[in-house]
């Protein structure tokens, strides 16, 4: 389970270069492109794993009267004081609604990944709680 947090980390390297050292509250606000950097829309939220407190998944705010689009952080960059996804727009618009302000389950992370194409091949993610239960948590900007 995944604890949402305002804030931008990664929790397992998939070879892209976020800053893993940025406090997570500094995304906030701050614009999200495409890989071919067409808007997306603003970051909203950060999704800390509760395990590690490494930032994983950015909720964007897609328009005005849309929902929130999770990203994952890791592989996108942060250039010029703007997020780069390396997804398309459409792609990114598709990605399953989990809602935002609460945590995101294992299953839910799971169907993320899947959704992006992430290889869940990588190195072992950090001991999990004593619960056993793997979450993600919120960060955000401003007091809830």
């Amino acid at each position: 389970m995944w604890t949402s947090v305002v804030v931008g980390e990664q929790l397992r390297p998939f070879g892209g270069t976020v800053q893993t050292d940025i406090d997570p509250r500094s995304l906030i606000g701050r614009k999200a492109f495409d890989r071919n950097g067409t808007k997306i829309g603003t970051v909203d939220e950060v999704y800390l794993d509760d395990a590690t407190g490494v930032p994983e998944w950015a909720a964007v705010r897609t328009g005005l009267f849309s929902r929130d689009a999770f990203v994952p952080l890791e592989p996108s960059e942060l250039v010029d004081n703007t997020l780069h996804v390396p997804y398309d727009r459409a792609l990114i618009k598709d990605a399953p609604d989990f809602g935002v302000g609460r945590h995101l389950s294992p299953e839910q992370e799971l169907q993320l990944y899947h959704h992006y194409g992430l290889d869940l091949s990588g190195p072992p993610p950090a001991p999990a709680p004593a619960s056993g239960d793997r979450s993600f948590g919120r960060v955000a900007g401003q007091e809830d």
